[in-house]
């Protein structure tokens, strides 16, 4: 009776095991996963059978990257199968909120997102005033939505007769550093926008749906003079995909707006040239300058 008793203790204990087993089947598979790509496997190899203490195989580990993607941003790729078939913003999803929301409440990814535009920025800057000569006759030169003004102290560097206004929300202007000719002025672009001879947007309309570009454009077409105009940089996505390091490019950049803006697009040249029109404007160029950025002239 008391053999019986235990063994069907012994039973129920298995049963319990394995239920608590079952409960964790994915522990191990994910453990050896990151094992292997870790490149355990090979420093245990390549110790030739001679055993290792856990400090000896992890002073062979991979050392941990020092430069990191953003968890922010990235976690809205996540989302993306999500927004595709219920609808709505991949970054929304994420965060609850728009990626210009979460900028205001989160000081860091502010600064970041800042620097990060500040870089890119200077490269492509120092070709646009290498290569284009539309700011010489200018006065007056309003940045609109130039962040800390990175792109206005460029450009009025190489034409310091320019009067350079960088226009952008306060909690962008309040990490602007001084520069001499350039007044930082804080305010909501789709309101109104400072007014001078040219107005620069640069990788703004690429943000936003082509109902906000058309109140944004209408807003810089009432602040320019008669022979104003707004000079905009951009990439331009081709009619067709192309298989070229520029094609790609915007083809990327198409779904970074897809998964952090609101109705942001990457758009063709004839896109362009219908935004112009919708906000008034009679003439628009194209010049190509670097890494497939264009700048696109809209005249009255």
């Amino acid at each position: 009776m008391g053999s019986m008793a235990a063994e069907m203790t012994a039973v129920e204990e298995e049963a319990c095991i394995y239920a608590m087993q079952l409960s964790s089947t994915a522990v191990l598979p994910l453990t050896l996963k990151n094992a292997i790509e870790l490149g355990m496997l090979e420093i245990l190899v390549g110790a030739g059978g001679k055993m290792l203490s856990p400090s000896e195989v992890a002073a062979q580990l991979p050392s941990p990257t020092t430069n990191p993607d953003d968890k922010v941003p990235m976690e809205s790729l996540y989302h993306l199968k999500d927004a595709v078939l219920d609808g709505g913003l991949p970054f929304h999803k994420a965060h609850g909120m728009t990626m210009y929301e979460y900028t205001k409440t989160d000081a860091r990814l502010n600064r970041v997102f800042n620097e990060a535009m500040k870089s890119y920025t200077t490269i492509v800057t120092g070709k646009l005033v290498e290569l284009y000569t539309g700011f010489e006759d200018v006065a007056t030169l309003v940045d609109v939505g130039g962040g800390i003004g990175a792109t206005i102290q460029a450009i009025t560097s190489k034409y310091p007769h320019i009067k350079g206004i960088n226009f952008d929300l306060a909690h962008v202007i309040a990490e602007a550093p001084h520069s001499p000719g350039v007044e930082h002025v804080a305010g909501d672009m789709f309101k109104n926008v400072p007014s001078g001879d040219a107005i620069v947007l640069k990788w703004i309309l690429h943000n936003w749906t082509d109902e906000h570009c058309t109140t944004l454009l209408r807003n810089c077409y009432d602040a320019l003079p008669a022979h104003g105009k707004v000079v905009v940089v951009e990439g331009i996505l081709p009619v067709k995909p192309e298989a070229t390091s520029r094609g790609q490019q915007a083809s990327l950049s198409d779904m970074i707006m897809l998964t952090h803006t609101a109705g942001g697009k990457e758009r063709n040249q004839r896109e362009f040239e219908e935004l112009a029109k919708a906000a008034g404007f009679t003439g628009v160029k194209t010049a190509y300058i670097y890494s497939n950025t264009w700048v696109i002239e809209f005249t009255k």
